[in-house]
């Protein structure tokens, strides 16, 4: 098997798919556009819902890439030697293309032949079948030609090996699971792949949305299938290093060497140093990924800026606990951009955004643990004339929640008064506020990703006129910095430096609403990104020299690069309205509108 760094990963598993006949597409941006469900980019094939949907991609049926990824379900878990909440993302798609037989060829070929891994280091899972959809023996008898032997294929149920849909309804299908042995023990006679004992590893995943599902809860096969795969880059490097955590491969030695550094903390000698430096390495990465992304946002309190918020102050916490003094995320950023500027440019584009941003939540935070400490001291009378000398969990966590004031200064200040702390009651104040948190985000997925009605594909539409609009009345200067459609309303970020007056909004919505008004023919049309350029289309131009992109032009008034859903004119959208403009982040304004009908 070969040692493999994450570079060469990336490269290889890219080249393979191209020699295939795969075109590579460039890596999207972390914050989803349009995309009301999901406050970042989740997975690989998350910018593709609307191609999985039946749209024609620019690039063709064969589709390959590296994508940036962000799941914050678990940053709370972040800290053990696995958990990440950014990573890299490997696919590959067959856009009703190729279909099972031919993608369970190529997985087997990759891991077997480029990457070297030996076929009795493997095992794969399949679906079982259920009432709704039959076992996929299809897949079993593929990999078992290939040279799986029976007994290390696994059927399993819909809650292992089924994928989708993504909303109440639309594409789903089984999904294929290949799981590396690392030759550990296993922990019992029914260990098998999926068991988180730590023998068995999963490196890849196939699905195959080969079915719809209907309003009524009832499966069809449809006639244009999809293939979508996901590989992580982190965790299958590992695996290829012999490693036994992502925290112990390339793109995170020099961070923790950093952090070391900076500390004088030596990484590997106590198992509570190694969760901070753990936490700080991970937490500082995703933030420079959020800061330095296209559609980069700032701290605040509110959507991503929230989430940027949580992963900055809980690495602060930790370099405190570390004892390192004074700013010194910044110091950790530079690494985090050397390490990565090459697949990733933007984030050496955006260097001053990234240094100058740290640096203000920092020593904002700096501030608000002073606040912390005074809000302390305000209680500390009333519970000085009780009888107890423990301070309850739902006061050590209305600090924490409302001050963002951690645990183990309130344990240090409560000592110093001849107080304990009620741990065990924080602990379930705090489980408690994660459980209403994770049912909100799952609820937030659920809602219908991709959701494109009819209402919320004149809306896309209306931000497209919308961004024209404010164009032509403040400036060029003007660019979109992230939108959110549900069926009821529009919001959209733009940038521009102070709030707009009465007269600029009614010039805009007057602007939008008489392209409305003039029925405007919406076209599409597939271009390179240089003549894409060169025809004066807006976009974030991200994409590869080369590389097609999808331009959408509403008549005179708007040409921008997108990738839908559009109306074919203008005419029904109704009356367009703007019901509040406001500050956003420093530098960015905000416009929630809607469409009267």
């Amino acid at each position: 098997m070969k040692n493999i760094t994450a570079n060469e990963l990336r490269d290889m598993f890219i080249d393979f798919f191209v020699s295939k006949g795969h075109k590579e597409i460039s890596s999207s941006s972390l914050i989803p556009e349009n995309d009301p469900t999901v406050l970042f980019t989740t997975a690989g094939m998350h910018p593709l819902v609307p191609y999985i949907l039946g749209q024609e991609h620019p690039a063709g049926k064969r589709l390959t890439d590296y994508q940036k990824c962000i799941r914050t379900g678990d940053i709370d878990s972040v800290g053990d030697p696995h958990h990440l909440t950014f990573f890299e993302m490997l696919g590959n798609w067959s856009l009703g293309d190729y279909f099972k037989s031919e993608m369970i060829e190529y997985s087997f070929e990759f891991l077997t032949k480029v990457l070297g891994i030996p076929v009795e280091k493997l095992s794969v899972t399949v679906f079982k079948g259920d009432d709704e959809v039959p076992r996929d023996e299809v897949a079993a008898k593929k990999w078992e030609a290939l040279g799986i032997p029976k007994e290390r294929i696994y059927f399993k149920g819909r809650e292992d090996n089924w994928w989708g849909p993504a909303g109440e309804t639309g594409p789903c299908g089984p999904d294929s699971e290949m799981f590396y042995d690392t030759g550990r023990e296993p922990c019992g006679p029914d260990c098998k792949p999926g068991c988180s004992c730590g023998k068995y590893f999963e490196i890849w995943n196939d699905v195959f949305m080969g079915y719809k599902k209907e309003k009524d809860g009832t499966y069809h096969e449809m006639d244009r299938k999809c293939i979508d795969t996901g590989m992580g880059v982190e965790r299958t490097t590992a695996v290829l290093q012999g490693k036994k955590s992502v925290y112990e491969i390339e793109v995170f030695t020099p961070i923790i060497e950093g952090i070391e550094k900076l500390s004088g903390k030596k990484y590997g000698d106590d198992e509570e140093i190694d969760t901070s430096i753990r936490i700080i390495a991970d937490h500082v990465r995703t933030s420079v990924f959020i800061l330095g992304d296209q559609r980069g946002v700032a701290p605040s309190n509110v959507g991503q800026g929230y989430i940027l918020r949580r992963l900055i102050r809980r690495a602060v916490r930790h370099g405190k606990k570390l004892g390192i003094d004074g700013v010194f995320l910044p110091d950790l950023a530079k690494i985090v951009i050397d390490l990565y500027k090459k697949p990733y440019p933007e984030l050496e584009e955006h260097y001053d955004f990234v240094m100058d941003e740290l640096k203000k939540e920092e020593e904002k935070f700096s501030q608000t643990l002073t606040k912390g400490e005074k809000e302390f001291e305000k209680m500390l009378p009333n519970l000085l004339k009780g009888n107890s000398r423990v301070i309850g969990g739902r006061i050590a966590f209305k600090l924490y929640d409302t001050y963002g004031f951690p645990i183990e200064l309130t344990k240090e200040l409560a000592a110093e008064n001849g107080f304990t702390v009620d741990e065990k009651g924080f602990e379930e104040a705090f489980q408690k506020h994660q459980e209403i948190s994770r049912a909100g985000a799952e609820q937030q997925f659920k809602g219908g990703l991709a959701d494109h009605s009819e209402l919320t594909t004149e809306l896309h539409t209306a931000t497209h006129l919308l961004h024209a609009a404010l164009r032509k009345t403040l400036g060029t200067h003007v660019g979109q910095k992230g939108s959110n459609i549900t069926a009821e309303r529009l919001r959209f970020d733009f940038t521009h430096p102070q709030a707009m007056t009465a007269e600029e909004l009614k010039t805009v919505e007057d602007l939008v609403n008489d392209a409305i008004k003039r029925d405007l023919k919406v076209t599409v049309e597939t271009m390179t990104v240089d003549e894409a350029r060169a025809q004066g289309a807006v976009a974030f131009f991200d994409s590869k020299y080369g590389e097609k992109v999808t331009v959408y032009t509403i008549g005179d008034f708007s040409k921008e690069v997108c990738g839908g859903p559009h109306v074919t004119h203008t005419g029904d959208m109704g009356h367009f309205k703007i019901l509040k403009e406001q500050s956003s982040s420093a530098g960015v304004r905000r416009i929630k509108a809607i469409l009267e009908k």
